[in-house]
């Protein structure tokens, strides 16, 4: 029976090897000695864990397989939709996943999702039932545990070195090897200290009889001006937008720290100024670890300018952990979900303008004392946008164009994009009438994800727009591009100049 075991344990290890073969991008046999040793090594641990439960051979090495599969189903998606393969931080994605399923289920496909589960289930019935318990199954299990081990040790004593290019470092040691160096870089210390963030020193301390302006920070939800990737987009579904970067201080193309998803690098990069390519491991999801260290942030520096920092986000403020993120990053309140109503909705999430209509609430506030700086993350536009249907008499407010079917999906993000323009009309609108100085600075997360979109046309080239205005000298400038972590202190160094004007 034993022998039966190894010829199990050996079969699976070269199925493990071929299924590696089906990611996108693909993975080369030619590798270090110590990824093989990885790869074996997390193979024989993960067997013998399952067999050690189970006394049941086969059924433990299919069981390995299947998740092997999964996770390399759930890689070649993510590829698909974000130019980027799935890696050790994306494990957290999957209970995300449960408590979220809209949010990431339809990019892997529901049907494919569902087809899985039920063949999983079923597997599990037929494995415990027919498969007898092995002889000898803990002895055997143990010894299998130990070797793994072993390979797991020899191989990570001298860890392989990333580039934290997750397409590269998996092409060139393959997925185990790539998920076990990220696993234990993402555990390492970070000097802090040695971040090169804007805001590490105090900003310039203002005049005793200077007025402080009141700042509006807005992230938009995959916003960016789709009217340069096709020209059937009317000119005026961004007319509100056109009009204010006309009267910016500043304005251009945002190179953006995420591409497609993955909200929280680029909010990351603009709340920080920290470039992503500090960031090392960190990068993927800096809001796992490495925000809640106490990171220098713009909402830190004008804190400690007397400002009073409010962070406005109507989705789940668990999400990404952004309830105790936040707060570390030094603001002060927390607007989430709970604050809004379901009739603020403006499809499946709350409406940009419902968020306009908050910032608004929060600056005409009679009670607050202090100066405001508001950081809003809208939601409006978030995908899936496939699932979203579009009524076709709506379609000509928008395009001036029939819709081929490879842009259907421009419907649904084009219609939001609208309301993105109506949010930005509506605080134009409030920020003059009022007598306070006011400043926005409004830019795009990321490009949306429109695979169908941008295999008919071509994929943008990744960089949003952005825009940085005042109440006070409204005026126009030149164009210039930026990268997201100069953005919020371009915005502060802007305004100090502005409030007294």
């Amino acid at each position: 029976m034993n022998n039966a075991f190894y010829l199990v344990v050996t079969v699976g290890f070269v199925l493990s090897c071929a299924i590696e073969m089906l990611l996108v991008p693909r993975t080369g046999w030619s590798r270090p000695l110590r990824s093989w040793l990885l790869h074996g090594g997390v193979w024989l641990f993960a067997v013998g864990v399952l067999y050690l439960i189970t006394g049941r051979a086969w059924f433990s090495a299919v069981n390995v397989l299947a998740l092997w599969l999964l996770i390399v189903l759930v890689s070649n998606a993510k590829y698909h939709s974000l130019r980027e393969p799935f890696v050790c931080a994306d494990f957290e994605y999957f209970s995300d996943a449960v408590r979220f399923p809209r949010l990431y289920l339809p990019f892997f496909g529901i049907g494919k999702a569902i087809g899985l589960a039920l063949l999983f289930i079923a597997y599990l019935a037929c494995g415990l039932y027919f498969e007898p318990v092995g002889n000898n199954a803990r002895l055997v299990a143990g010894g299998t545990l130990l070797v793994g081990l072993a390979l797991l040790m020899v191989g990570g004593r001298q860890p392989l070195r990333p580039t934290f290019d997750a397409s590269h470092d998996l092409g060139r040691w393959g997925l185990a090897a790539s998920l076990w160096t990220y696993f234990f870089a993402a555990r390492r210390p970070v000097p802090i200290q040695q971040l090169d963030s804007a805001f590490a020193a105090d900003l310039p301390r203002p005049a005793p009889d200077r007025v402080l302006p009141d700042l509006v920070s807005v992230q938009s939800e995959s916003f960016f001006d789709a009217r340069r990737v096709w020209p059937g987009i009317r000119a005026q579904v961004l007319s509100h937008f056109d009009t204010l970067r006309g009267e910016a201080l500043a304005h251009g193309r945002l190179q953006v720290a995420a591409w497609g998803a993955n909200t929280v690098r680029t909010e990351f990069a603009f709340l920080t100024g920290i470039k992503v390519d500090q960031l090392g491991v960190h990068r993927f999801n800096p809001y796992r670890h490495l925000a809640r260290q106490g990171v220098a942030s713009v909402a830190k520096a004008l804190k400690r300018q007397g400002y009073r920092t409010v962070c406005v986000h109507p989705y789940v403020g668990s999400f990404y952990g952004r309830d105790k993120v936040l707060p570390a990053l030094g603001f002060d309140e927390f607007i989430d979900v709970r604050r809004f109503t379901e009739q603020q909705k403006a499809g499946p999430f709350i409406g940009d303008c419902a968020v306009a209509d908050k910032i608004s609430a929060l600056l005409d506030d009679p009670s607050r004392t202090q100066p405001l700086f508001i950081h809003a993350i809208t939601m409006e536009n978030h995908g899936p946008l496939h699932l979203e249907n579009v009524d076709a008499d709506d379609l000509p407010q928008w395009f001036d164009r029939p819709l081929t079917d490879g842009l259907r999906d421009l419907a649904p993000y084009v219609r939001h994009l609208s309301n993105a323009d109506r949010m930005l009309g509506q605080l134009r609108e409030h920020f003059l009438a009022r007598s306070t100085p006011t400043g926005l600075c409004f830019f795009g997360d990321h490009v949306p994800i429109l695979p169908d979109v941008y295999g008919a046309l071509g994929e943008p080239d990744g960089d949003t727009e952005y825009f940085i205005w005042s109440n006070v000298t409204p005026r126009a400038s030149d164009a210039a591009d930026l990268g997201v972590e100069h953005l919020a202190k371009a915005f502060v160094d802007h305004l100090a100049g502005t409030a007294n004007d």
